[in-house]
């Protein structure tokens, strides 16, 4: 091999690494993204324990979780769930373990349009939200069924 053909196969060989590890580190990101979004996942934090039980007992136990706690759309999807996260580990990790989750305003902006997104066929967007902001305010069992009685259930509802 002469030296002109070593440099010129020195940028292709760069940039061929350079390609398999960027594919490499989506692969990853990719797994990350889907083990993140589901109910094994969120369940395993002692706070939400109840909603991930609840959740598998619910209409909606084949939807992912995020598929209605985030962004349906990537490029929001990312930074919403990193902040999420973020909040998260910081109420588990400095919380008092017994502390519930709440969503904020955020979140159930999120959650109000994915039900609507989902459920444009019941009508959904015709309905009128006048008497309460979010789908949820009237269809709380929805969200992740009531399976125990109130005085039973360690997450309080709000």
């Amino acid at each position: 091999m002469t030296e002109e053909t070593k440099s010129r196969n020195g940028p292709r060989k760069i940039f061929a690494a350079g390609a398999l590890a960027m594919a490499v580190l989506l692969a990853v990101a990719a797994f990350a993204m889907k083990v993140t979004d589901n109910r094994p996942f969120c369940g395993s934090c002692h706070a939400m324990a109840e909603a991930a039980w609840t959740h598998k007992q619910s209409a909606h136990a084949k939807v992912a979780c995020n598929e209605c706690h985030a962004p349906a759309n990537l490029a929001a999807k990312l930074p919403f769930k990193a902040a999420a996260g973020t909040h998260d580990i910081v109420v588990n990790t400095l919380g008092r373990p017994d502390d519930v989750i709440h969503a904020n305003q955020d979140t159930k902006a999120v959650v109000n349009a994915n039900c609507k997104s989902c459920h444009t066929m019941t009508n959904v967007n015709t309905a009128s939200l006048e008497a309460k902001q979010y789908c949820t305010d009237c269809h709380r069992n929805v969200r992740h069924m009531k399976a125990k009685p109130i005085a039973q259930r360690e997450v309080a509802d709000e």
